[in-house]
């Protein structure tokens, strides 16, 4: 199982050698071809020479060619500007963006039109060290990566239902990082907007003001409390006096009227208190938006901590069929991410969502038949795979029902 190649480099570029800086781009394919608004940042996607005859008389001066046959019909064309993109970038489409760094014909897809799973990675930098971070922190300058995201926002569909914003921590710019917020606001005005943030900067008054101040009809920060113990929260973030400063950082914004998920990964070191942590969840924070448990993305951090962290979800499945009873009886909305439906008691199964971006899940030859594989969530494609005792197909009249 491989995740979709999202990065890479361009097989070979003309007409950029001069140009300083970064490229942000707009692919355009027939039959958007007839479009006569042709933006400065649109490029013509070709696959076939017909695509490259289309795209010529359509008048592009800049064309994408991705494949071998894309690749052959633009060799030796009049086309003032192309990239070239190996097989890998295949699934590129009409409407989908991508930054492009002429010096070191790097490419990277921001955002995919037809998918669901658009989320912009704001920085690799983070004032956490998680044991299982699956994007390890980088102490890098890359506020470049922020001008790419707002040439993006500008060039995307206005209809896209929602999109994600995730780290390292996206806050630790934040006055940078809220102006990010405002371009998605007004240019996308339809648009819900997720941020995963590890909740300490709300602590600060002026950041929690400045959040609330954006006026977002749906926009909602993902914040991860990770044990009822502030030691072992501490612990799993690596960073002493996370779980205050995140706690504060929560309240500060509910008392703002902003919408929270809270999200608590499960593995060996929190799997074991998780009724205790439902139960804190329940009793001090029955005003959360959403409580998301979630099963561990085995990459990252997670495969260099694999003996601290690895458990079989069977292992906790009891304990997180009652965790959800004592959630959804707080009044609390619950849902179960990045478990298979086989590995959960069928009294969880309700709340288990779909959550794996589509360009890093797939599911296992023994689910090729099971009876509620189009419910499930599959698994990861990144990192390590750790099997489950417990994968098995669901049969389609479970025996004795």
């Amino acid at each position: 199982m491989k995740p979709l190649v999202l990065s890479g480099r361009a097989d070979f570029t003309t007409g950029y050698d001069d140009l300083v800086g970064r490229e942000v781009l707009r692919a355009r394919a027939a039959p958007a071809f007839s479009i006569s608004d042709i933006g400065k940042k649109d490029v013509a996607l070709v696959r076939s020479s017909a695509d490259a005859i289309s795209a010529r008389t359509a008048g592009f001066e800049s064309v994408l060619a991705v494949g071998d046959s894309g690749r052959d019909a633009i060799v030796n064309s009049s086309f003032k500007k192309s990239i070239s993109l190996p097989n890998d970038f295949e699934y590129v489409d009409d409407g989908d963006v991508f930054g492009f760094h002429p010096a070191s014909k790097r490419i990277r897809v921001h955002y995919r039109r037809a998918s669901k799973h658009n989320a912009f990675l704001v920085t690799e930098r983070c004032n956490h060290y998680c044991l299982m971070c699956s994007q390890p922190p980088k102490n890098v300058d890359d506020s470049w990566i922020l001008d790419d995201i707002a040439a993006s926002l500008d060039l995307m569909d206005c209809e896209t239902q929602t999109i994600g914003f995730t780290g390292g921590e996206p806050l630790l710019d934040w006055q940078r990082f809220i102006s990010i917020l405002a371009i998605a606001r007004d240019r996308l005005p339809n648009t819900a907007v997720h941020v995963l943030t590890n909740g300490r900067a709300f602590a600060i008054a002026d950041v929690t003001q400045a959040w609330s101040a954006l006026g977002h009809f749906n926009l909602c920060a993902g914040i991860p409390l990770y044990s009822a113990v502030d030691s072992l929260h501490d612990y799993v973030v690596q960073a002493k006096g996370a779980f205050d400063e995140t706690v504060l950082g929560i309240l500060r914004l509910k008392d703002e009227g902003q919408r929270v998920e809270v999200r608590v990964v499960l593995h060996k070191l929190t799997a074991g208190r998780l009724l205790e942590t439902c139960t804190w969840l329940a009793r001090n924070m029955p005003f959360l938006d959403h409580v998301a448990l979630m099963g561990l993305e085995n990459t990252g951090f997670a495969i260099a901590n694999e003996n601290m962290l690895w458990i079989d979800p069977l292992d906790y499945r009891a304990e997180l069929a009652k965790g959800i009873e004592i959630l959804v009886s707080a009044g609390l909305k619950t849902s179960i991410y990045n478990l298979p439906l086989c590995l959960l008691d069928r009294s969880a199964w309700p709340y288990a969502v779909q959550s794996i971006s589509d360009w890093k899940n797939a599911y296992l030859p023994e689910c090729e038949h099971c009876a509620v594989r189009s419910k499930c969530s599959g698994f990861f494609t990144t990192g390590r795979l750790r099997k489950s005792r417990g994968i098995q197909p669901v049969p389609a009249h479970p025996v004795g029902s």
